[in-house]
């Protein structure tokens, strides 16, 4: 369910089809706003920013995004030059508030699609700001360093192997890329030399010889030796009602453990709704939600996306489509 705060374009939120579980109008204090809905649970809150006091001083959207889980909020801007001027929309997109309109068909399309970094960077004035800090996560770009990113199945066969296999194959028109799996032989399955299986006794002397490279993503398998080893690891879990329920009789402490981490949902057939409503039962963050992929096609939009979404910025999107919800938003123009 929803929640709408609304002060001076109630009427105009008054036309959105969306289900409303709490709505308030007028005009709040900060305070008031993270007293009401620090602890309420929420899909999505519907927030015109005149209804924050004083909105204009950018402090207290900070103040907001300290308290609330910013992605779930899709803020409705007002006309006015101090609040839709690049500088401003800059200092929200340092703070991780990335959905932001002026219009209904603008809220409807962040209610289903709501954006990453990648969809505000055009209008992000970084100064001293660095990209990392504003985008609530990595970014990458070669000559940084190796980057080590492990992968893990959290429900069996979620999908891991060939994740790994798409992300190399993708990866590697940009960048230096080696692949690596570990204590498991999937991988000549593929038929691609540069994919390498190994055990957990030589895992760390294969990544001291491939330290040169820019990316080396592995496949943890039950590995805890190469799992102390990498620097990030994404958690799959494939949200199928068997899967989950086998994962829970297996070990009802499965998602506790996993709260704060990468967690992505593979091979799903989720909506954004239910996406939601996933995070409400299991107590977690999803990371990301990649639908199920063709690993015979070359260049998926879907897992461009998610690349893009953990920090690779040589990747490429759809221009089209980027400039199509820009005109959506009703920010093409800045």
């Amino acid at each position: 369910m929803n929640v709408i705060v609304a002060n001076k374009y109630q009427s105009m939120l008054e036309e959105l089809d969306v289900d409303v579980i709490k709505r308030l109008d007028g005009e709040f204090e900060v305070d008031e706003l993270v007293r009401q809905f620090e602890n309420f649970f929420f899909q999505r809150m519907i927030l015109d920013i005149t209804a924050i006091k004083n909105y204009k001083d950018i402090k207290n959207l900070q103040r907001l995004s300290i308290s609330l889980d910013m992605d779930k909020v899709i803020l409705l801007l007002d006309d006015s030059p101090d609040s839709t001027s690049s500088e401003y929309l800059s200092k929200l997109i340092s703070m991780g508030i990335y959905n932001f309109t002026k219009n209904v068909e603008g809220i409807m399309y962040l209610y289903e699609h709501p954006n990453n970094y990648r969809d505000v960077a055009h209008i992000h004035q970084i100064d001293n700001d660095s990209p990392a800090s504003s985008a609530g996560g990595e970014r990458f770009s070669s000559g940084g360093g190796v980057r080590i990113i492990g992968v893990k199945n959290v429900t069996k066969q979620s999908g891991a192997t060939t994740l790994i296999y798409m992300m190399k194959r993708q990866l590697e028109k940009n960048y230096d890329v080696r692949a690596i799996e570990v204590d498991k032989r999937d991988f000549p399955l593929f038929r691609d030399k540069d994919l390498i299986s190994t055990s957990s006794n030589q895992v760390g002397g294969l990544l001291a010889k491939y330290s040169n490279s820019d990316v080396i993503l592995v496949d943890l398998n039950d590995s805890t030796v190469a799992e102390s080893l990498v620097h990030t690891v994404i958690y799959l879990i494939e949200p199928s009602t068997i899967k989950l329920n086998k994962m829970m009789m297996l070990g009802p402490k499965k998602l506790q453990e996993l709260q704060g981490k990468k967690v992505i949902l593979n091979q799903s057939l989720l909506g954004s709704k239910d996406v939601l409503d996933f995070e409400y039962e299991s107590g977690l963050k999803v990371f990301y939600n990649i639908p199920p992929l063709d690993e015979r096609e070359r260049d998926i939009l879907a897992l461009n996306r998610f690349l893009v979404r953990l920090g690779f910025d040589r990747i490429n999107v759809d221009d089209e489509e980027s400039d199509k919800k820009r005109r959506i938003l009703g920010l093409f123009n800045l």
